[in-house]
């Protein structure tokens, strides 16, 4: 599975912002615009926590209390526009495991993410991440050859499954239907190549939210929103 990442930022752009980035490398996040709705999901126990000190109703400072006094290992990254070296020495008598200073890069917190992940948990999850696709809502996972949709497994056969990475892996570009045929059943394959069209009408039906084009005459192609 993907890692799960809570993210808690009042801030609506930077929120939207932040978990594009962090959806884009394959994590699975959700986002919270107060701490009270982030207080009454601790026990949901995600892999990491990302929180603004700054928040409506409470502050971070609360919210990692609750996090590590129900399990002390969940690790957590502050972020704050506050008093930087005040802020950072606080968090880290709490707990936090590192800080972020506003404003940053947003590949900064991608950068501390990822090796925050892999100090925590090893290779496990850095090896996933590596593998994983989210699209569409769906989480790809290579290595288990499975489809999540809201933590519900797609059930795929081998050959949808096998259809859909290639197109993961080509998205946005032409692909003919001697191209699939060759690349996803093989060289050796003996038969009408209508089994391409039927298995991509199984694959819409399965995975409504992804937007496979029919190009007549030629192929199709997987069109991925940016």
């Amino acid at each position: 599975m993907p890692a799960k990442i809570y993210l808690v930022e009042d801030e609506r752009s930077l929120n939207i912002l932040l978990e594009k980035y962090l959806e884009k490398e394959g994590y699975e996040v959700t986002t919270f615009s107060d701490g009270k709705s982030a207080l009454e999901r601790i026990k949901d126990l995600p892999d990491l926590w990302i929180l603004d000190i700054m928040l409506p109703d409470t502050d971070g400072y609360e919210i990692i209390k609750a996090i590590k006094n129900y399990n002390k290992n969940t690790p957590v990254i502050f972020m704050s526009a506050r008093n930087e070296e005040l802020d950072r020495v606080v968090g880290l008598e709490l707990g936090s495991d590192d800080y972020l200073s506003k404003p940053f890069l947003p590949r900064e917190l991608i950068i501390r993410v990822g090796k925050l992940l892999e100090r925590i948990y090893g290779d496990e999850k850095r090896n996933n991440q590596e593998e994983n696709i989210n699209i569409s809502g769906y989480a790809i996972i290579k290595k288990q050859r499975r489809v999540y949709l809201n933590e519900v497994e797609i059930q795929l056969t081998n050959k949808e499954f096998e259809l859909l990475y290639y197109f993961m892996e080509n998205k946005d570009n032409l692909i003919s239907r001697e191209q699939i045929l060759i690349s996803v059943w093989g060289e050796d394959y003996f038969g009408s190549d209508r089994v391409v069209d039927d298995t991509i009408r199984r694959l819409r039906k399965k995975m409504e939210l992804i937007n496979i084009e029919t190009v007549y005459g030629y192929g199709y192609r997987l069109v991925v929103k940016s």
